[in-house]
């Protein structure tokens, strides 16, 4: 099964997911500067694998948080990786750093 995560590359991409949704959406951002790029990438294959866990009661949107720089601000984002749920257009759990599969499951399932 291919996973189905939506990787917007500007500000009105992400916007279209979240308008076109219909779901609630897990936004993950992530960022490439030294610092973040070994606790993104461990993240990348978690938010895959709940991508395909959750079909039918999630969307999941991977967004760089320099090429999105307004979902950042809306949502309070100060670091990457940070795992934004957001229903209806507000945020409604957030959580920074990395995570264990757990954990994000753990956080999916109180949350959603």
């Amino acid at each position: 099964m291919v996973s189905r995560v939506h990787q917007p590359q500007e500000d009105a991409e992400f916007e279209f997911v979240l308008a076109r949704a219909g779901l609630p959406v897990l936004a993950y951002f992530f960022g490439v500067w030294p610092k973040a790029v070994a606790a993104c990438r461990a993240m990348d294959p978690l938010v895959r694998e709940v991508a395909d866990a959750y079909r039918g009661r999630l969307v999941v949107v991977r967004a760089d948080i320099a090429r999105c720089p307004g979902p950042v601000r809306r949502y309070g984002v100060t670091g990457a990786p940070t795992l934004v749920l957001i229903g209806q257009g507000e945020a409604t759990a957030s959580e920074s750093g990395p995570m264990s599969s757990t954990a994000l499951r753990e956080f999916l399932d109180v949350h959603l």
